[in-house]
C-alpha cells in the first residue's frame, strides 16, 4: 500500500500561541482514530524555525544559516506519514486534520507520495 506524507504547512507568525487544548485534544482524538484505521505511520510537529538552521550546497560549497527565517512566510510545522489505499484517501485524512483546527489558523497540508522503500 502506498505511503503519502502530509507537510503541515503553518504561518509561524499567525499561531505564536501555539494550540489551545481543546485543538490538541480533537487532534489527539482524530490521530488515534487514524492509528486504529491503520492509516498513521508517524506524526510529528517541529520546533519552530527560531531553532532549526539551513545546511545549502551550491556551486560545490556548504553553507549553513540560522533560523529564524524571516523571509519565509509560510514553514512546514509538522508532519503526518499516512499509509493509504490512494492518494485520494491521503487527501481526505488530511482534510479532517485540518478541520480539527479553528477558524484563525492559516494551515496546508501537502500531500505527496513516498517513492520507493
Amino acid at each position: 500500500m502506498p505511503r503519502y506524507l502530509s507537510m503541515i504547512r503553518v504561518d509561524e507568525n499567525g499561531s505564536a500561541d501555539g494550540p489551545s487544548p481543546e485543538l490538541m485534544e480533537r487532534m489527539g482524538k482524530l490521530l488515534d482514530e487514524m492509528t486504529k484505521a491503520g492509516v498513521m505511520l508517524d506524526n510529528a510537529g517541529l520546533a519552530p524555525t527560531a531553532d532549526s538552521n539551513r545546511v545549502h550546497w551550491e556551486g560545490g560549497k556548504i553553507s549553513v544559516t540560522d533560523g529564524p527565517f524571516t523571509e519565509t512566510k509560510e514553514v512546514v510545522g509538522g508532519f503526518l506519514l499516512l499509509q493509504c489505499k490512494d492518494q485520494a484517501e491521503a487527501i481526505e485524512w488530511s482534510t479532517r486534520f485540518l478541520k480539527v483546527h479553528e477558524d484563525f489558523w492559516t494551515v496546508t497540508c501537502e500531500v505527496r507520495e513516498v517513492m520507493g522503500g
